[in-house]
């Protein structure tokens, strides 16, 4: 054993058995405190330590339903605070969780994607800076995308790369987005709205170029910001629009002619309209120098003449000046010894004597100037218009007014054209409507060309003998009703006066039966022969007494029961 160490125990075994029994016990309990202290830190730390998947409470129950059970999809352990915080095993575990909540748009509503930097560790590096920093960029973005009315889900990819020492080194930044559209919007053909979403994007990652930029429809997966590559169907669109707006101006001219013509003659007159009208659909932009007159006096209103003073121009400022010399020429030639310059024809003039009178004016006018610019698009180029006007048709009548018929068994009619003041009234009517311009060269047609109505005119020949027909049909059926009317009335006076004999032929046999009873009776009884009558014979009687009173008193009811009895016999 070393020395010191023997020293050190014998030391502390010296200081032991110079301490009381108070002293031992509190140095015993210091050192079970210590040793206790020591196994309780050890074993906190051994124990797993959790961190909040996402710092704001989730109180929301049907929130919380989806991200646990995409934590139970992961196999991550978690718990649930009191607070209703979602808590996981370590850091790692919280990012890549978070990542995925995001994707997958499981974050609850309202949580700030630039809240995760208000964690300040001492632990976090500058990579882990840059990530948060990009994903709550690209979430920021997400979240504008989405709140457009026009998208109903976005998602982005943001491709950013580090920063290199030489520019011709660094990579360019990439984005690529894919867009859901809501249901009846226009956002995959409506180029101003993609244009929009890539200037926001451009806006929002500096550095971003157009080139680098995708983004894709989400229903047919074809990307919708490929503006070169729709070059050639933005020239067809805008051909096809060029087209469109033309016929609609044709249609609208159209309209306006056909309506004025067939007010006036008719529209089973009017049909056949031709409009064609050319427009330059480029733009213009025309800058114009225009020089005009000066009005010095305007005219006088009222005035039966014109007593306006115009000039050309009117005088600005003269300048004059005048010179006047005589005498000889003098020609210098130089210095001495050097011969002069001065041509010979000058020459042979020296030593003349002359005389210069001269004067000169200069007077500046000024005059009235106008400065034009205007752009033109679109402009009318010509204007085309043919029409064709009929005429009128009627029938032909013979002296009693009736139709004539031909051999062929049609109505004979006769065509009369339309006058030629008409056509040009109506020439000029549309020359109106159209804002004719003989200097554009535009060019209106006026004919009078008379149209096939070969089926009109049969379908109106059939309708005449059709009617003809039910006339002498409905005239045939009358008379024969005549007839048979008259027919019955004398069917009737016949019958009746044949009734009326019989029935004075039965009763004038009745009369002479019952004279031939009554005398046989009467011859009876004054031979005083009892005659004795049975009961039906009396019965008989009786009623032929009472069939003689009544037909005496009702006449009519006796010929109506006799007749009854007539017919059941």
């Amino acid at each position: 054993m070393p020395d010191f160490l023997r020293k050190l125990i014998a030391q502390i075994v010296s200081l032991w058995g110079g301490w009381s029994i108070v002293q031992k016990a509190i140095l015993v309990g210091i050192a079970l405190a210590v040793i206790g202290g020591v196994v309780a830190l050890v074993s906190l730390s051994s124990a797993p330590s959790m961190v909040p998947l996402i710092n704001t409470p989730i109180r929301d129950p049907a929130v919380q339903d989806r991200i646990t059970i995409r934590l139970d999809q992961e196999n991550v352990k978690y718990n649930l605070s009191p607070a209703n915080i979602i808590m996981v095993n370590d850091e790692a575990t919280a990012r890549r969780m978070k990542m995925i909540l995001i994707q997958e748009d499981l974050m609850p509503q309202g949580i700030d994607p630039w809240a995760i930097f208000d964690e300040t560790r001492w632990t976090t590096t500058d990579f882990e800076r840059n990530v948060n920093f990009r994903r709550a960029h690209t979430t920021t973005i997400v979240e504008h995308l989405k709140s457009l009315d026009d998208v109903d889900n976005a998602n982005l990819v943001l491709d950013v790369p580090q920063r290199e020492l030489f520019a011709q080194d660094q990579k360019p930044i990439v984005a690529s987005v894919v867009i859901t559209p809501k249901p009846g919007s226009d956002i995959t053909t409506n180029r101003k709205k993609v244009e929009g979403i890539q200037r926001l994007l451009k806006l929002a990652v500096p550095g971003l170029t157009d080139e680098h930029i995708v983004i894709l429809d989400a229903i047919t997966g074809l990307q919708i910001n490929d503006f070169e590559g729709m070059a050639d169907f933005d020239r067809l669109t805008r051909i096809e629009k060029e087209a469109k707006f033309i016929q609609k101006q044709e249609t609208t001219y159209k309209a306006l002619i056909l309506k004025s013509l067939q007010d006036t003659f008719t529209a089973d007159r009017v049909r056949d309209l031709n409009i064609k009208i050319d427009i330059d659909m480029s733009k213009k932009a025309v800058n114009t120098e225009e020089f005009y007159p000066i009005t010095i006096k305007p005219r006088t209103p009222g005035l039966a003449y014109d007593d306006s003073e115009i000039v050309p121009s009117v005088p600005r400022s003269t300048s004059t000046s005048s010179t006047k010399w005589k005498g000889t020429g003098f020609n210098p030639e130089g210095p001495a010894g050097v011969e002069g310059q001065t041509t010979p024809a000058f020459r042979d003039m020296s030593n003349l004597y002359g005389e210069v009178d001269k004067e000169t004016k200069t007077q500046n006018e000024e005059i009235n100037k106008r400065m034009i610019q205007e752009e033109k698009s679109p402009t009318i180029d010509r204007v085309t218009v043919s029409v064709n006007i009929d005429g009128t048709w009627k029938w032909k009548y013979d002296e009693k007014r009736n139709p004539v018929i031909t051999q062929e068994g049609s109505i004979e009619r006769e065509y009369a054209p339309v006058a030629p003041e008409d056509l040009a009234k109506a020439q000029a009517l549309i020359e109106g409507a159209i804002g004719y311009s003989a200097a554009r060269g535009d060019s209106v047609s006026v004919r009078n060309i008379a149209i096939d109505r070969t089926a009109l005119f049969n379908a109106e020949d059939a309708a005449y003998f059709r009617q003809k027909q039910l006339q002498m049909t409905i005239l045939i059926i009358l008379i024969g009703l005549v007839i048979i009317a008259i027919g019955f009335v004398a069917y009737r006076i016949i019958a009746r006066e044949l009734e009326r004999r019989r029935r004075l032929r039965e009763e004038e046999i009745s009369r002479q039966q019952q004279a031939l009873r009554e005398s046989a009776l009467l011859e009876a009884e004054q031979e005083g022969v009892e005659v004795s009558m049975s009961v039906e014979e009396k019965r008989r009687m009786e009623l032929q007494e009472n069939a003689i009173n009544m037909a005496k008193e009702h006449p009519g009811d006796v010929a109506q029961l006799i007749r009854t009895w007539l017919m059941e016999e």
